[in-house]
């Protein structure tokens, strides 16, 4: 074979010319075989779905009697965000460059991930305090008596009420919605509501913001037992957690599901990725960010709103 042909031979193989998708060293990116981006170089039809996330939950209607019990649990800017929409697509794309093995976004130009100061500044999160740790025992009877106790409910153990077949209090999880229709039809909340059912009302709320924005399951219906204990509990003693690093934890760990093969859905604080894209990677932001707003003329005009209202 003559130069001229080993030249052309060594052009045709330059490794430059190669489209090589990586990873180059799996001695870091381990869990490539299973990651969705192999799905989407292999051309697998399934990888073009989006990964779908149940949106934003419906919360009782806000009153301003409700603000200081809010306040006390240090979750009250999370109020401003419980009308944003949530945008599947980015999700899906965001979910295609992050790798659990690092707890990173991979992009062309490197790494990038969301911290625990990107939550408290987008979102106004506490990041100091006790640990959120599940550290309560279901008691004996159940959570029933708990919830009829704190919030005045009796909660059907068998009667279905979600078109599955689930009653609202099931095996350990109690249904958001149904907890947020009963609290609207009980308490006409407005000047002169007793105090008790204005704290009731609160109560409700709470779990709707705990349940269905900072730790919604894939359903966005179902909070977990886990949580009555707390949040039936103390007002300050919900506000001395560290619900941001709580929360942070959460999205790495959905994250690190969405990121795997035949991932469909998400739970999540989702929301705050997308803000934090939006103000990171601002060539994916919406021209009019207020397109993602669900109208709610309560929230149109807010006094000193965190960042990522703005």
């Amino acid at each position: 074979m003559d130069e001229e042909a080993l030249r052309m031979g060594a052009e045709i193989y330059d490794p430059r010319l190669y489209i090589d998708p990586g990873p180059r060293d799996r001695r870091y990116l381990t869990g490539q075989d299973q990651h969705r981006s192999r799905s989407i170089w292999n051309n697998n039809p399934e990888s073009l779905i989006p990964i779908a996330h149940r949106g934003t939950c419906r919360l009782p209607r806000w009153h301003d009697r409700l603000q200081p019990y809010i306040e006390r649990t240090g979750l009250h800017m999370l109020r401003h965000f419980t009308r944003l929409d949530i945008d599947n697509d980015l999700l899906t794309a965001m979910a295609e460059r992050w790798r659990p093995e690092l707890h990173t976004f991979h992009f062309p130009e490197g790494e990038m991930t969301i911290t625990l100061k990107d939550v408290a500044i987008l979102i106004g999160l506490p990041f100091t305090g006790d640990a959120i740790i599940d550290s309560s025992k279901k008691p004996d009877d159940g959570w029933g008596p708990l919830i009829l106790e704190r919030l005045g409910f009796n909660m059907p153990t068998t009667t279905p009420v979600d078109g599955h077949g689930h009653p609202p209090l099931n095996a350990g999880q109690v249904s958001v919605p149904w907890l947020v229709d009963h609290i609207q039809m009980e308490v006409n909340i407005g000047p002169d509501t007793p105090e008790d059912q204005v704290e009731r009302y609160a109560r409700v709320y709470l779990i709707g913001l705990v349940g269905g924005f900072l730790f919604p399951d894939k359903s966005n219906r179902w909070i977990q037992g886990m949580w009555l204990n707390m949040l039936l509990g103390d007002w300050d003693e919900i506000g001395r957690k560290s619900w941001g690093s709580a929360v942070l934890a959460g999205i790495y760990r959905e994250l690190c599901t969405c990121s795997r093969l035949g991932a469909k859905q998400a739970g999540g604080a989702m929301f705050i990725l997308q803000l934090w894209a939006w103000e990171h990677l601002p060539f994916l932001a919406p021209r009019d960010p207020r397109e993602f707003w669900l109208p709610d003329d309560e929230l149109r005009f807010v006094a000193n709103p965190p960042y990522g209202f703005k």
